[in-house]
């Protein structure tokens, strides 16, 4: 059921980064949804929290600006920015949270929070939420929203997916080859290492997570499927250290040791290393679909974004992707409620889910939203769209919740150790393993 949604969504894709009118008489439509308790007793502060990144915060002015509309005795505070979960870390540790909560971006972790009981158990109120034509919210997700021990603590807002980037326009100038595999992306390193004269690969040494969801994950789905990513992500007994781990471990150390990471990326941010790649300094990176719209003013003339799921795989097998959620949660602590489910539920709509890729080029995680009418569609999406679409060529995976940040820190850390040379593959897993059973405890 889970490929079927995702070839659902990804028959409507390519149109991500429209900018075409996809809000004609879609005013009363957003608004469909009623709350618990009906307009009149939806009142007081509201606060909510998102981090404003890749994505931008356009869609949600538009949002919080309808909703204001219709709950005119709602007082919306916005808790926003690009340090935002730095900035309300103290409040989340005083039990003085805001109402509702976008988890995304350095600095938070779904898991973590479930795991401190900061966020409010929606397993049963998420049921009767129902969209703008009766269907119900749950039946609607292009992926389900993550369950802790069966229960659901947030919704799934934002689809993304990682995979590796390169400028299709320079490659096709100067003849270099596109990976379809882990040797052939070692070959197409190896000869723009020699020809241009550059470390072919960079990623975000501040944030060792983009490597690990962006390349590994990929990686580790390919090599054992859905189970070794839920025995991974949830630190089981043996899993950091197993065979089929430590091989895949083994191809980062020949990454590393053929010269292959920029031998500065432990001092670079996510920007940063995006910024070296646009720049030609190095020729691949993993990063989600948010890179185009993140970097959009410094783009380069000519640069063309070409976009493959990482090639970590073998030879032979088809690429694998690892979707990539960003959820809209309510604190457990929070003092209205009743208007963060109000909120919540406004939110998911068919028609802001048009806005959002209109936003931000990217989408959001509702099926059924046709965006394939819209011309301004970029070439990368078109045809990541027709690669992901191909079963032949794409296999996609699912974990079961993002890893908890008391395990991917650690982990985070001795990935960067490997990657820097100051770690084997060997010494990596045990490293790993030992984060695990320092997590089960």
């Amino acid at each position: 059921m889970f490929l079927f949604a995702v070839m659902l969504m990804l028959a409507f894709v390519v149109a991500c980064s429209s900018d075409d009118g996809g809000n004609e008489d879609s005013g009363s439509d957003k608004s469909e949804n009623t709350a618990e308790g009906g307009n009149g007793e939806i009142s007081g502060d509201l606060e909510i929290q998102y981090f404003v990144g890749g994505y931008g915060d356009s869609w949600w002015k538009e949002v919080i600006g309808d909703f204001k509309e219709k709950y005119p005795d709602v007082n919306v505070i916005e808790h926003a920015g690009p340090n935002i979960n730095d900035e309300m870390r103290s409040r989340w540790v005083s039990n003085d949270p805001p109402d509702v909560v976008y988890i995304d971006g350095a600095g938070s972790s779904e898991t973590q929070m479930v795991e401190d009981g900061q966020l409010m158990n929606l397993t049963d109120w998420v049921q009767d939420i129902e969209l703008d034509n009766g269907d119900k919210l749950v039946d609607s997700f292009i992926v389900e929203p993550g369950k802790f021990d069966g229960e659901i603590y947030s919704l799934p807002l934002v689809f993304d997916t990682w995979g590796t980037w390169y400028d299709k326009a320079w490659f096709e100038e100067e003849g270099f080859k596109v990976p379809s595999d882990f040797d052939s992306f070692m070959s197409s390193m190896q000869e723009i290492k020699k020809e241009a004269d550059i470390e072919p690969f960079v990623t975000s040494g501040q944030h060792p997570y983009y490597f690990l969801r962006g390349m590994l994950y990929p990686a580790f789905g390919a090599a054992g499927g859905d189970e070794l990513l839920a025995d991974l992500i949830t630190g089981k007994e043996g899993a950091w250290t197993s065979d089929v781990v430590l091989e895949t471990m083994k191809k980062v150390e020949k990454m590393q040791k053929e010269g292959m990471f920029d031998e500065g990326l432990g001092a670079l941010n996510h920007t940063q290393s995006q910024m070296n790649f646009l720049l030609h300094e190095n020729a691949f990176i993993p990063v989600g679909f948010w890179l185009p719209n993140e970097m959009a003013n410094d783009i380069p003339d000519g640069l063309e974004f070409g976009f493959i799921p990482s090639p970590m795989q073998d030879k032979g097998e088809p690429f694998a992707i690892v979707p990539d959620l960003r959820p809209l949660a309510i604190a457990e602590n929070a003092e209205n409620p009743e208007a963060a489910k109000a909120f919540v539920e406004f939110a998911f709509t068919r028609d802001y889910a048009m806005s959002f890729s209109e936003h931000t080029g990217a989408i959001m995680n509702i099926t059924g939203v046709d965006l394939t009418e819209n011309e301004n569609v970029p070439s990368y999406l078109t045809e990541a769209n027709a690669m992901i679409n191909d079963p032949e060529q794409v296999q996609i995976y699912e974990k079961p919740h993002p890893m908890s940040a008391d395990l991917e820190t650690p982990i985070g850390n001795a990935l960067m150790s490997l990657m820097l040379g100051n770690m084997s593959a060997e010494e990596f897993v045990q490293e790993a393993e030992k984060a695990a059973a320092d997590y089960r405890k």
